[in-house]
């Protein structure tokens, strides 16, 4: 009943439901005292040998990842799950099929996600959620598979940290792709996804946010400010088709996992890379690489909710 009563309730008033209480398990977003209190002071840098666990889809991809670790050294390691278009609630459900899990994960580096996170391997899980980001809010529950994925980690290992992964919509979407990147933190991942989250028992830690449609955001500004740089003039340059990253745009989001995930700044990272099959990824220019950094640490380092201060 309930989940008929989702798919044929306007997405207006799923929101007016929810918020009165009226859909039975969706608490309120958690108060601004408390998200001040949880996200009032950065965590300790990740040291030493850095395992990571990452739970998504195509705006993840098999070859972000592997660029990240290649940025991170030798002492990263990571493992992964993947599907087309996946919802962290088939992720979750044994009873829901991930799409394209045999094609996604048809790899080395794949581990269930079940045994991996509540194996306390992993120094960090990096979780994401489907795009329309809308859509997975009014249908699959984003809220709750978050906080179910993020106890899960932590009833084996409280020191676990735990990332969601800001994506982005699609380049033509309706209402604008640069006004839909400018609104949709605040609205759709923050409130309607992570706040709720935050009110559920059990998660008394803070769930740290990878701001890759900021980033995006920012670049696209830099890019048209500037009038663009060598082997980069718009953002349309760091995609493949209508919202899947190329290999530009993977290593820009790459960067962005690198400097949350280990909170320091990437610039003079590399940036000549090779893709999860070993062939070599289309790199950018020295210039168009320092812009990508630079722009990388100033949105993570402004963004609270990232966890990472910028050095005073």
């Amino acid at each position: 009943m309930l989940a008929r009563l989702r798919r044929h309730t306007p997405h207006v008033l799923i929101k007016a439901l929810s918020a009165c209480g009226l859909i039975r398990g969706a608490p309120e977003p958690a108060g601004n005292d408390a998200i001040e209190r949880l996200y009032a002071n950065p965590p300790h840098p990740l040291k030493g040998p850095v395992s990571v666990y990452f739970i998504g889809h195509s705006l993840m991809g098999r070859d972000m990842p592997a660029m990240l670790a290649q940025l991170a050294g030798a002492d990263h390691t990571y493992d992964i799950q993947l599907g087309w278009g996946a919802t962290l609630q088939s992720h979750w459900e044994p009873d829901i099929p991930v799409n394209g899990f045999a094609e996604e994960n048809a790899h080395t580096h794949y581990r269930d996600a079940h045994e991996a996170v509540e194996s306390g391997d992993y120094r960090a899980i990096v979780l994401t959620e489907m795009v329309e980001i809308r859509d997975a809010i009014e249908y699959y529950d984003s809220w709750d598979y978050v906080a179910r994925w993020a106890k899960a980690a932590w009833a084996t290992d409280p020191n676990t940290r735990l990332y969601l992964y800001e994506t982005w919509p699609e380049l033509d979407t309706e209402e604008g792709w640069l006004l839909r990147l400018s609104r949709d933190l605040d609205r759709y991942w923050e409130r309607e996804i992570l706040d709720r989250a935050l009110n559920v028992d059990g998660v008394d830690l803070p769930i740290y946010v990878i701001p890759g449609g900021q980033v995006m955001e920012r670049m696209t500004a830099e890019l048209s400010r500037s009038g663009g740089v060598s082997g980069l003039a718009t953002y349309k340059d760091l995609f493949s088709d209508n919202i899947h990253f190329n290999d530009l745009g993977a290593y820009l989001i790459a960067l962005t996992h690198y400097a949350v995930l280990y909170q320091k700044d990437p610039s003079g990272l590399p940036y000549e890379l090779l893709k999860a099959d070993g062939s070599t990824a289309d790199a950018p220019t020295a210039e168009a690489a320092r812009l990508m950094q630079r722009v990388v640490w100033d949105v993570v380092t402004g963004y609270r909710r990232s966890g990472v201060r910028r050095a005073t």
